[in-house]
């Protein structure tokens, strides 16, 4: 088990977020998590990677309590974390952007990152002509391709993607999921927080559907869909919903 999660919570100004959640994922695994708008997906990778404060409950990664510990820590250990929303730096080039990804790779050469940029580019023909342009210039698909491709360069034991295809073209979409199952197929293990459950389910191996800050359901992606409760709330309109 590389990720496990008990009795999670996450408390904001206005209350409590999380309710006690509990989340594992193993080395290896592509693991869903899904809900409405609101329902703590996103504080859930946030509180992961120690950028909310007010949390309690156990967080072991690897075997090492992170509860509590500074983000930097965390990302040294072998976590990533692609937020919502992209944040890359527009006056950078493409790949500088991407180059930054290996900052917490402590005693890593100039050369070696340079390499390791080339490889990684080469999972993302879109961007990689791209590669000298800066990124403001680039259209929201080619920043989700930029943010993910920075991810992975910090060549994460486990990588926490945050709503990957939100406000992107269906096209789009199909090529980021192209790269997560490409990620995948090289034995990365990523938690996908995802607006599109057809998607997010069709590349994941288990999924844990959140409801106002309280684990509703977990399971293989075929025992969520056959479940009646689950599959009325998403025709409802619940896999639309960020």
């Amino acid at each position: 088990m590389l990720l496990e999660i008990k009795g999670l919570t996450a408390r904001y100004n206005a209350g409590d977020v999380l309710k006690g959640i509990d989340l594992s994922v193993d080395e290896g695994e592509i693991v869903a998590l899904l809900g409405s708008n609101g329902a703590g997906k996103s504080t859930t990778l946030r509180s992961i990677s120690g950028l909310v404060a007010n949390v309690s409950g156990s967080i072991s990664f690897g075997g090492t309590s992170i509860l509590g510990m500074k983000t930097g820590a965390i990302a040294r250990l072998g976590l990533a974390h692609v937020p919502e929303g992209r944040h890359l730096f527009p006056g950078l080039t493409v790949r500088d952007n991407i180059l930054l990804g290996a900052s917490n790779r402590s005693g890593v050469s100039r050369r070696q990152m340079e390499r390791d940029a080339d490889e990684i580019l080469e999972l993302f023909p879109g961007v990689k002509r791209l590669e000298r342009a800066y990124a403001w210039t680039l259209s929201g698909g080619e920043m989700q391709m930029v943010a993910v491709a920075r991810g992975m360069m910090a060549q994460p034991k486990l990588l926490l993607l945050d709503e990957p295809s939100l406000g992107l073209a269906p096209l789009i979409v199909q090529q980021v999921f192209r790269i997560i199952r490409e990620i995948r197929a090289r034995g990365a293990t990523v938690l996908l927080v995802e607006q599109n459950a057809n998607m997010a389910l069709s590349v994941a191996d288990r999924g844990y559907v959140l409801e106002a800050g309280t684990l509703l359901l977990s399971g293989k992606p075929e025992e969520l869909w056959n479940n009646d409760h689950i599959r009325a709330a998403y025709l409802g309109g619940l896999a639309a919903s960020a």
